[in-house]
């Protein structure tokens, strides 16, 4: 799903680079307000270990990655917005926030913030 945000929703993030791999394809993202900053690779799923990995993730309730947030409800209302669907609404733990949502391609993402 973040490739198709990224793809549909600039205000989310934009596509960097695109480098067709044979079937696959080699993607980054970047935020919009920094287009030379971070990018993130989103990973081909075509390896025949991929799934199963990804399935256990998700069964398991572990994201599988991070993204650290100013205001995580802010965030997920901003997500919910654009169609993302949330298995954790944002729940205060101590001195972090965090919410979980699926990005509709088999993985758990995690965002959150810390005080």
């Amino acid at each position: 799903m973040l490739g198709e945000l990224a793809e549909r929703d600039g205000q989310t993030l934009v596509k960097k680079r695109d480098v067709p791999l044979g079937e696959a394809r080699s993607l980054t993202v970047v935020s919009p307000e920094d287009p030379d900053g971070t990018e993130l690779l989103l990973e081909p799923s075509g390896h025949p270990a991929v799934q199963p990995y990804k399935t256990s993730l998700v069964q398991d309730g572990i994201p599988a990655t991070s993204f650290a947030v100013a205001d995580v409800p802010a965030e997920a209302g901003r997500l919910r917005e654009l169609g993302v669907q949330f298995t954790q609404e944002p729940l205060e733990m101590g001195p972090v926030t965090t919410a979980v949502f699926d990005d509709a391609c088999g993985n758990l993402i995690q965002i959150v913030h810390s005080k």
